[in-house]
């Protein structure tokens, strides 16, 4: 693992880092490495391509939160499953 070293963070920014690391039992360090990798992942669900599939932007969604796993199996197939059976049906008029 490589380090990095950022400099000229704003004080309360700095304070708030730190409270959020001791109310989670986190280090400093563990702390800003847990908050760049969500705001990694925000930033990529914010720039989602155009052609990006429903599939690999669930999917997205599932890795953001750690869950990717038997469980997310379980909801895509269910999630094509329903795709399948719904195919060529009428869209309900909601008006």
């Amino acid at each position: 693992m490589g380090d990095m070293l950022i400099r000229d963070i704003p004080e309360p920014l700095k304070r708030e880092i730190e409270h959020a690391a001791r109310k989670g039992g986190q280090s400093l360090s563990g702390k800003a490495i847990d908050l760049l990798r969500k705001g990694m992942v925000a930033e990529k669900e914010a720039k989602l391509e155009p052609g990006l599939s429903a599939w690999d932007a669930i999917r997205s969604a599932f890795a953001a939160e750690n869950a990717i796993g038997d469980e997310f199996s379980e909801i895509m197939d269910q999630i094509e499953a329903d795709g399948k059976r719904d195919f060529g049906h009428p869209v309900e008029d909601f008006e």
